[in-house]
């Protein structure tokens, strides 16, 4: 007999510098829980073992053109897991000029994730930028881009993106992160 929930455990996990990406994270949480998903959203440091999970949301904000490190740890470490399960990726926080918030290309690490993972979607959502928050590199950076300050978060692509994850997680076909089964 199976210690496994009747539904499947989703851990939907980000690395946030300043709180915001770990905010879209516990927003996907919300969503995946409206649509029947048994969720837990855990900051990507405080992740330990992930045995317990049925599937993983991991996402990171992005500094420099990179994922952070929790994150970046977080698939290094788990990896061989990973690439067993169905697994989501998403960015937050690439902030381009303010007609063009979102870069054309994906952060520099995410097409070596993806193939570490096996991920099934990863997706690029715009950040929040609170210049008082940020130290004095990060300052002169968005300065230099001119990156706008607000919070340019598109939170129905967010519940739209969540929406996604659990009607693939929902579907009885999908048993790996390799897509559906024919």
């Amino acid at each position: 007999m199976s210690n496994r929930p009747a539904r499947p455990l989703v851990l939907v996990s980000a690395a946030s510098r300043h709180g915001a990406t770990l905010e879209i994270a516990q927003a996907v949480g919300d969503e995946l829980r409206r649509r029947g998903l048994a969720v837990e959203v855990v900051p990507a440091e405080s992740v330990g073992a992930l045995d317990r999970y049925d599937a993983v949301v991991l996402g990171s904000a992005v500094y420099f053109g990179h994922w952070l490190e929790p994150a970046l740890g977080l698939v290094k470490s788990q990896a061989a897991w990973l690439a067993e399960h169905p697994v989501w990726l998403f960015s937050s926080g690439p902030l381009g000029p303010p007609d063009h918030l979102l870069p054309e290309d994906d952060p520099a690490d995410v097409a070596a994730l993806i193939e570490q993972t096996g991920a099934l979607a990863h997706r690029v959502f715009a950040g929040k930028l609170d210049r008082s928050q940020l130290k004095l590199r990060e300052k002169a950076i968005v300065s230099a881009l001119h990156a706008p300050e607000g919070d340019f978060r598109d939170w129905s692509a967010v519940t739209a993106f969540a929406t996604e994850i659990a009607e693939q997680q929902q579907r009885p076909d999908l048993d790996s992160n390799q897509g559906p089964t024919p």
